[in-house]
């Protein structure tokens, strides 16, 4: 099996849905402390409204003093952090497109028709100035408010992104709530017309299905993932989102099957202890 690349985003999605506010400082010790890890992959922070979510305030500080490398991604969610990003020369941003109005609505005030026009503007200016693209098909199985999500709905979405030319797609399963056999058979529906490394996966560890489903999209082919140091985190407009799949977790089941991350184990032990001491939380992944 080849390689496999893990995207950190404890600095963002991990932090923005817990009761501890970190400061700028403490959120560039945290990094710096992933990064020694060997993680060459992170989201960063968002550049959200700091009133809705305050964990992620200072997020232009914070690129100032780490640097704006091609390693780290920035959430925006609509033209106005595209322009954030843009005046603080980052170089990858992450869009965030719920499948159902319920959602997208609750998350960045707007329905998924409107998000969808506005992203296609922000990605055709994001070719313009070589800024990296991604996209997250959030609640792409299940919704918080509408329930089971249509496949067939999911995969009309995904290729009209696609279509704008995005560079990633991040199939999220935003409240932890799919299973295996429903993650093969999205993957099996994008993968007719797209290639694999288009794709990665991003799983929450609500049911304890976060490494199984790890699993299914290994099987078809998906080696881009998804992880948060020690579980934190969950999307605070989708009540039932627990932590994310934890980073330490995810690398040990790799290295039980002989996968390739180039990441230290230890180190991330280490840096779970410094996230546990940052935010007040007892961390800990279910496999160490």
């Amino acid at each position: 099996m080849n390689a496999v690349v893990i995207n950190e985003v404890g600095p963002r999605d991990g932090l923005q849905n817990i009761e501890a506010v970190l400061s700028v400082s403490e959120r560039f010790e945290l990094i710096r402390s992933i990064e020694k890890s060997g993680i060459q992959s992170l989201e960063i922070g968002s550049f959200v409204n700091p009133k809705v979510v305050p964990s992620m305030s200072g997020t232009e500080e914070l690129i100032k003093r780490l640097g704006a490398k091609s390693n780290y991604s920035v959430l925006i969610p609509n033209t106005k952090g595209f322009d954030i990003a843009v005046e603080n020369n980052v170089k990858e941003i992450c869009l965030v497109l719920c499948v159902t109005d319920s959602m997208n609505i609750r998350n960045i005030n707007k329905s998924v028709s409107e998000s969808t026009i506005e992203f296609k503007e922000i990605i055709k200016r994001a070719k313009i100035k070589d800024i990296k693209t991604k996209c997250y098909i959030s609640v792409a199985f299940h919704c918080p408010y509408d329930g089971k999500v249509d496949l067939g709905h999911v995969s009309n979405l995904t290729n009209k992104i696609i279509d704008f030319g995005i560079d990633e797609i991040v199939i999220a399963d935003t409240i932890g709530k799919a299973n295996p056999m429903e993650v093969k058979l999205l993957f099996k529906e994008l993968l007719r017309d797209n290639p694999a490394n288009l794709f990665s996966a991003h799983f929450h560890d609500t049911n304890a299905l976060g490494l199984a489903n790890v699993f299914a999209s290994l099987d078809q082919g998906i080696n881009k993932f998804d992880a948060c140091i020690g579980g934190l985190g969950g999307c605070p407009f989708a009540p039932g989102s627990s932590g994310n799949l934890p980073t330490e977790d995810l690398v040990s089941l790799l290295s039980m099957m002989n996968v390739n991350t180039g990441i230290d184990i230890d180190a991330l032990i280490k840096t779970r202890e410094i996230a546990s001491r940052l935010t007040s939380l007892s961390l800990k992944g279910r496999i160490i």
